[in-house]
């Protein structure tokens, strides 16, 4: 698949944003580490809502007509894109109004502003899932055809998420914890994500053959119909040359997940260091960034099988 600049800033942005919004929750009302400072925890939650903002308007991006993206709420019922809007929509007013009651509370929590976190939290969980489940329910791409596409949105929302809140905490009380919880929060993602280059490099899929139904003898594409690109070619046929394809997930382990991992653990000492750890942020940033692009310049669209490839 053509991999489009835009979905990849909206799927990256948006899924920092959603994660920060859970582990903020998380944190707050169960107290982890000590919980949060009130002035941390309305700048960090002001960031998340900035960050999935941005990512749901960069998602329009890739739109032949952008203006006509309200089409896609009225789909719930059999559209994971339409699921996903709604979700997502539905997901400000109490996010919102969380971070709003505590504000006015003084950074206290009553029963209501507890119901809206959690609400919160259990929407951000659920719009990222619905992400990766657009992707995940196209059988015509084996490559995203599989739980670990959902599993992976989610662990790297969340690593994202991690390292933004590690940043805000990097010198205070909770540094230590937020640090320890975002190289969880790497590691788990990169277990994922290898797994999910495993899965996808076995050589199993649709072959010309059992897309035609003629499985007893060689079938033998004699003519793909056309003599220049189309717009099956150009989007569905976007093929990455092997080396450069590991030379990416290379980037992808280095940039993604060692080296942030490296740079939190460095910055773990009394006090912390907030420059160590907003630096392993934008490492983070950049290497899933790549990480994205490769989800989808290494997907293969069976139609593939009907201009000359032999295995999808």
């Amino acid at each position: 698949m053509h991999p489009a600049l835009s979905v990849i800033l909206f799927t990256v942005t948006s899924g920092a944003g959603f994660g920060l919004m859970i582990l903020l929750v998380l944190m707050d009302l169960l107290g982890l580490g000590g919980g949060l400072r009130p002035e941390t925890l309305y700048a960090a939650g002001i960031t998340s809502l900035v960050l999935t903002t941005v990512g749901l308007m960069l998602s329009t991006g890739h739109l032949a007509n952008p203006k006509n993206a309200w089409r896609a709420f009225f789909r719930f019922k059999t559209s994971w894109l339409s699921r996903e809007g709604v979700f997502a929509v539905v997901y400000y007013p109490f996010a919102i109004g969380y971070l709003g009651g505590l504000w006015l509370l003084g950074g206290e929590h009553n029963g209501l502003t507890a119901l809206l976190g959690w609400i919160a939290l259990a929407l951000a969980i659920i719009t990222v899932f619905s992400t990766g489940m657009i992707y995940a329910c196209l059988k015509t791409i084996r490559q995203w055809n599989t739980a670990l596409t959902p599993a992976n949105y989610l662990a790297l929302g969340v690593m994202l998420g991690s390292l933004v809140l590690a940043g805000f905490t990097a010198e205070g009380a909770a540094a230590a914890f937020t640090a320890g919880m975002a190289i969880a929060a790497v590691a788990v993602a990169l277990v994922l994500k290898a797994i999910y280059y495993f899965w996808i490099g076995k050589p199993t899929g649709a072959t010309i053959n059992t897309a035609t139904g003629f499985t007893r003898a060689t079938v033998r594409l004699l003519d793909v119909g056309h003599s220049g690109g189309t717009f099956l070619t150009d989007e569905f046929g976007y093929e990455v040359a092997p080396g450069r394809i590991r030379l990416l997930r290379g980037v992808v382990y280095g940039l993604g997940f060692i080296l942030p991992a490296i740079l939190l653990a460095m910055g773990m000492g009394e006090g912390g260091n907030a420059g160590l750890t907003w630096a392993a942020l934008v490492s983070a940033f950049l290497g899933i960034m790549v990480e994205r692009w490769l989800f989808f310049a290494e997907a293969r669209h069976v139609v593939n099988l009907y201009h000359g490839a032999q295995r999808t």
